[in-house]
């Protein structure tokens, strides 16, 4: 009995470490530090912006015109649209721009995001590179906040806020956007200590030279930063370079993107698994298995930790008694949320806990698939089809 109470115990312990102890010890080793550890400036290098997009016909006009109106110099700026084998009209959306700074590339075959990029990447000369989808709307001066961190000649890429607009719009995207604010929190103190990890498929630039290709199965966004920090450079978070999306808007649209996500984001990392050994990239290491690998097998520890708490529940610990009964709670309210006939619009005490149990029960699946082999590398949109498809957009 006694081995199963630490057993469970450290099952516990393990997603209270992940969200609450991971950012106290990222807000004590970064006490006294100031707010930017690495060197800006003014210069203005070449920047090519590369535009994700499958069938995307609703918001590519409005991406190309927030795109053209952005302050960065017009010689110094080339636009590319990546068009992922669209049928809906997007190509020819495009087509209507006659700014010498736009150029299309059509990839056929849908072979999805990554290999669009890589497609992309053949003909970009650029000194930055931004990776953007078409659902991302730049505030003007984005590009001028991201570049101005590459006068550190140690930062090898370059991370944005992305923003929702829609955040306080339904249940499922109040969960979401509280989340994410967790999220961009954690992003500024991991920057300061060392490098922020990952990028966002919406705003991140990199330098060009440092690109390598990816496997199709590679989520381009985590993979790639991994790569740059097997180089040796850092990556950096600029809150002040922001770009605006909507949520899903859908708990069922968003669990699922979070499937996709960890389905094929634990498959990157075991591939660039060298960023997790200490000798080689330092405190970094540190922070990526606390923000991801552990983040990623909570639902693992969860389902440990819950049965050994129910067994211990009937050996009498008056503890675990407690955490069951939590438990059947948390589900009972789980169900409700889930036989509401309105999801959206269900109060935070019960979506919450629905939004908790669900996106952790997809990530068990997507790590299930990454296990068997099976990865998804195009798909459907998470957002609504009507405001557009880009069937390439996740984070």
């Amino acid at each position: 009995m006694t081995f199963v109470l630490l057993f469970t115990l450290l099952c516990l312990a393990v997603p209270v470490y992940v969200y609450f102890g991971y950012p106290a010890l990222l807000w004590l080793l970064t006490r006294g530090l100031p707010d930017i550890t690495h060197r800006r400036g003014e210069h203005k290098p070449s920047v090519a912006l590369v535009i994700s997009c499958y069938n995307e016909e609703g918001v590519i006009r409005e991406k190309l015109q927030n795109a053209l109106e952005l302050d960065y110099p017009e010689e110094l700026l080339k636009i590319i649209v990546v068009s992922d084998g669209s049928d809906d009209g997007t190509d020819e959306a495009v087509k209507e721009f006659k700014d010498k700074r736009i150029q299309l590339i059509r990839q056929e075959g849908r072979l999805g995001k990554t290999m669009g990029i890589n497609l992309a990447m053949e003909h970009i000369e650029a000194d930055i590179t931004v990776f953007s989808d078409a659902n991302a709307m730049y505030a003007t001066d984005a590009i001028s906040k991201l570049v101005r961190n590459f006068a550190d000649l140690d930062v090898g890429y370059a991370v944005g806020a992305a923003l929702y607009t829609d955040g306080n719009q339904g249940a499922s995207a109040r969960n979401e956007n509280l989340y994410w604010r967790y999220e961009l929190a954690i992003k500024a103190m991991e920057s300061r200590l060392h490098s922020v990890v990952g990028g966002d498929g919406a705003i991140y630039a990199i330098r060009t030279k440092l690109w390598e290709p990816l496997q199709q199965q590679d989520i381009n966004d985590f993979v790639n930063p991994l790569q740059i920090i097997a180089k040796g450079y850092r990556g950096v978070f600029d809150a002040d370079a922001r770009c605006f999306e909507e949520t899903a808007g859908d708990f069922d649209r968003e669990v699922a993107r979070k499937e996709r996500i960890v389905n094929r984001s634990i498959r990157g990392l075991m591939r660039v698994g060298q960023v997790m050994n200490p000798a080689k990239s330092g405190v970094f290491a540190f922070e990526v298995i606390s923000h991801k690998l552990l983040r990623w097998l909570i639902p693992l520890f969860l389902l440990v930790g819950v049965a050994g708490s129910v067994i211990l529940a009937f050996a009498g610990f008056g503890l675990f008694q407690l955490i069951t009964a939590g438990t059947f709670v948390i589900l009972a309210l789980t169900l409700a949320g889930h036989l509401s006939a309105n999801r959206n619009q269900l109060p935070a005490w019960v979506a919450t806990p629905y939004y908790f149990v669900m996106v952790n029960g997809y990530a068990v699946k997507g790590i299930s698939k990454a296990v068997q082999g099976r990865t998804q590398v195009t798909w459907n949109s998470a957002r609504n089809t009507e405001k557009g498809n880009s069937g390439v957009s996740d984070q």
